[in-house]
């Protein structure tokens, strides 16, 4: 009986230990995070700024070379005119003997160095960026007169999806193999700014 009773005992203690003297504590919801503040895009930015972004590419040489202000294409990283006497000719596509596609194939040629995309030619006489500030290429850009009767959309689509405009970014390489060099801006940013600047309506700073 004595053994039952402590037993008993023993084991009441032992329970009244467990559920007033190791009571487990309030739990507490967790606390919520903060949104992590997102990187800024070219999307994000001002139209002002989106133009800036945008024209760092546009008067780049890898753009300016096919818009000269004359009749002949320039060529390099020091935009010299083209070899062998290459002209615009009638089509901006050169003349009979000497015609882009000549040489110019849809895709660049890195065992000669010679540069392709599809539609290789020069862009048309209205459309010289050479010697132009900033604002005088947007401004021409934007005029229906000189950019082929494009509506603003319709110029977004050519600045950011012709084949032509995009080749910028993959350049290949010169006759002596080195890499040509590319626009300032990645594609992705500049598409994006392009975009962002239409959107908020296409400002041009003034002069």
């Amino acid at each position: 009986m004595k053994k039952t009773y402590r037993a008993y005992l023993a084991s009441s203690l032992l329970l009244g230990i467990l559920v007033f003297g190791f009571s487990t504590p309030k739990s507490h919801p967790p606390e919520p995070k903060l949104p992590e503040k997102s990187k800024s895009t070219a999307a994000e930015l001002t139209p002002e700024q989106a133009f800036d972004l945008m024209m760092e590419v546009l008067t780049h040489k890898r753009c300016v070379n096919c818009h000269p202000s004359d009749d002949y294409p320039r060529q390099g990283e020091d935009s010299h005119i083209h070899n062998f006497g290459v002209q615009r000719g009638p089509d901006n596509h050169g003349v009979a003997a000497l015609q882009c596609q000549t040489c110019h194939q849809s895709e660049n040629n890195n065992h000669a160095g010679v540069p392709g995309a599809p539609e290789w030619s020069l862009a048309p006489r209205k459309m010289a960026w050479q010697g132009l500030t900033r604002v005088e290429i947007a401004r021409s850009m934007l005029n229906p007169d000189n950019n082929g009767g494009r509506t603003l959309e319709e110029t977004v689509h050519h600045l950011t999806e012709h084949e032509l405009v995009l080749w910028a970014w993959e350049p290949g390489v010169d006759a002596n193999g080195t890499p040509r060099e590319k626009p300032p801006v990645p594609k992705a940013e500049y598409i994006k700014a392009v975009k962002a600047w239409a959107a908020g309506g296409a400002p041009i700073p003034e002069e």
